[in-house]
């Protein structure tokens, strides 16, 4: 149960229900992280807008790798509700159950890429160290496995906004949905 009010579904009105509307013709459903803004509906499109762009936006990075990423960035926040979701959409693409159980576990025993395990060691790092010897520790070593300025600008973005979405959802009390998956990718 969140710690605020929430505006279920079928009590909406105005905004918050073409907001509704909309998310769920367009993901299926309505994610408890949407509803738990429903007390300032604009907040829902603005975040909306944002987590399209990070995660779904024109990218060098592959969209599997910003899924990657968000599954880190939230088991070192401990927070479960984005692991599930972002867990499910990783697995969309590896189509793997265990290879994503690990990811959830301890993605250093996982057998990535190279640039791969760099992207998820500065995840780690950004989330639990914000700012420590980042140009040497991740930033040179990206750029020598090939990534450009512009995809390491979209993993620093993907890390920020789930620190910034991990928050919201452990600070306000969001849990995790009945049926977890069933969103639209």
């Amino acid at each position: 149960m969140a710690f605020i009010e929430v505006i279920p579904e079928e009590k909406a009105e105005g905004k918050l229900k073409e907001i509704y509307d909309n998310l769920v013709s367009t993901r299926g459903k309505i994610a408890e992280v949407h509803k738990i803004q429903s007390l300032n509906p604009e907040s829902i499109i603005n975040h909306m807008d944002l987590y399209m762009t990070v995660m779904f936006g024109k990218s060098p990075l592959r969209r599997v790798q910003r899924e990657m990423i968000a599954v880190v960035v939230s088991k070192a926040n401990n927070c479960n509700y984005c692991q599930v979701h972002h867990a499910e959409a990783v697995n969309h693409y590896w189509k793997d159950d265990k290879k994503v159980a690990q990811l959830k576990q301890d993605y250093t025993t996982l057998d990535l890429t190279l640039q791969d395990k760099i992207l998820c060691d500065y995840a780690w790092d950004l989330t639990k160290n914000p700012g420590n010897e980042t140009e040497k520790n991740y930033i040179n070593p990206l750029k020598k496995e090939g990534l450009s300025d512009r995809a390491i600008l979209d993993a620093t973005l993907v890390i920020a906004y789930f620190n910034f979405v991990n928050r919201i959802v452990l600070s306000l009390g969001v849990h995790l949905e009945e049926n977890a998956g069933g969103f639209n990718y």
